[in-house]
């Protein structure tokens, strides 16, 4: 498959292989990986993650650490992490006080990864981690982001691939910040693209977007997701609506817009419909009908207003929530070989 449709970048082809140059003369010859891995009641693919990852990153010699952020989890999941941490000192365990969301972990993870290249993963194994050297490779290439591109899911249900092919669609439609179609979280970062997101205040989050807001050079690698290794997922149908309906009001006022010129139009309506009945009446002199019409007219702008309402409130309610500029996270404690150290929230 060629490199350019899966290119992200405005330069010319000239000034891009230039900025490539430059980028690449700066990479460090051993640089420190660190993965982030955001975990909520997955004890039972912890195991199946060590055995996978770290024999392949031990193989291709690469200084990696894992950070693991528990992100409120109620089962074993922090008892068994901290055991594997005392027998591997590249393991560090970012534990919060409270399950606050992906989004939030992940930041936390990014707060305290202390890599030259950061790659957030999922420990279910769909995302493999085989495409970490490919994404290594590129980034030495100079490219500051590198992200998986899902050319194909068979163990999606029909229906989640559909609302997310048409997710990308409607987002990239409405929001002037594009996110390439079938791309999750799963990436590599270079440190100074991680720096602009840490430098990022807002409380309402949503990665994928804030991963293309940054801009830099980015190419994505094309694989074939696979099925979960173990556990379940903990996303259900109205969870990923909320996520989805975040993006798109993290990103664009379109829905807002939309609703001002759709009342513009049923303005316009409105009026032709009455110039309409005054003419009628004038000329030929016949009165108004009356019930049917008139309730119909009533409960279609009803709902609209309501809905309107609607789109306003999710925005207020947004701004509600960064005004109070609480924190995105609050971490109990960070853990390196099983044993805390001391942090701040």
């Amino acid at each position: 498959m060629p490199d350019h449709p899966l290119t992200t970048s405005t330069a010319p082809t000239g000034a891009l292989d230039q900025q490539l140059a430059a980028q690449k003369a700066r990479r460090p010859t051993d640089p420190l990986l660190s993965l982030v891995v955001p975990v909520f009641n997955e004890e039972e693919s912890i195991d199946a993650f060590f055995d996978a990852v770290v024999p392949l990153l031990e193989r291709d010699r690469l200084r990696f650490e894992i950070v693991f952020v528990n992100d409120g989890s109620r089962d074993n999941t922090l008892a068994h992490l901290l055991g594997c941490s005392t027998h591997d000192p590249r393991i560090r365990i970012v534990n919060l006080s409270r399950n606050f969301g992906k989004e939030a972990a992940l930041t936390a993870g990014i707060d305290h990864a202390k890599g030259d290249v950061l790659v957030p993963m999922d420990i279910d194994l769909q995302d493999p981690p085989e495409l970490i050297e490919p994404f290594i490779a590129r980034w030495r290439e100079g490219y500051d982001i590198v992200y998986g591109v899902r050319t194909t899911r068979p163990w999606d249900t029909a229906a989640k691939r559909l609302s997310a092919a048409w997710f990308y669609r409607v987002f990239n439609s409405m929001s002037p910040v594009r996110i390439p179609t079938n791309v999750g979280d799963f990436r590599l970062v270079d440190r100074r693209a991680i720096e602009v997101l840490r430098q990022l205040p807002e409380r309402n989050r949503f990665m994928k977007g804030l991963f293309a807001w940054v801009g830099f050079n980015a190419i994505g690698v094309p694989y074939e997701r696979a099925q979960r290794a173990a556990g379940a997922s903990k996303f259900n149908l109205w969870s990923l609506w909320n996520f989805a309906l975040d993006g798109v009001v993290s990103f664009s006022t379109v829905p807002l817009r939309a609703s001002f010129y759709g009342g513009l139009a049923i303005a316009a309506v409105a009026v032709l419909y009455a110039l309409f009945i005054i003419v009628r009446v004038l000329i030929l002199g016949i009165d108004t009908p009356g019930y049917a019409s008139l309730i119909i007219v009533v409960l279609l702008m009803g709902a609209i207003q309501l809905v309107s309402i609607g789109i306003i409130g999710e925005y207020l309610g947004r701004l509600f929530l960064e005004v109070k500029a609480r924190p995105i996270y609050v971490v109990e404690g960070v853990y390196e070989e099983g044993a805390p150290r001391p942090t701040q929230a």
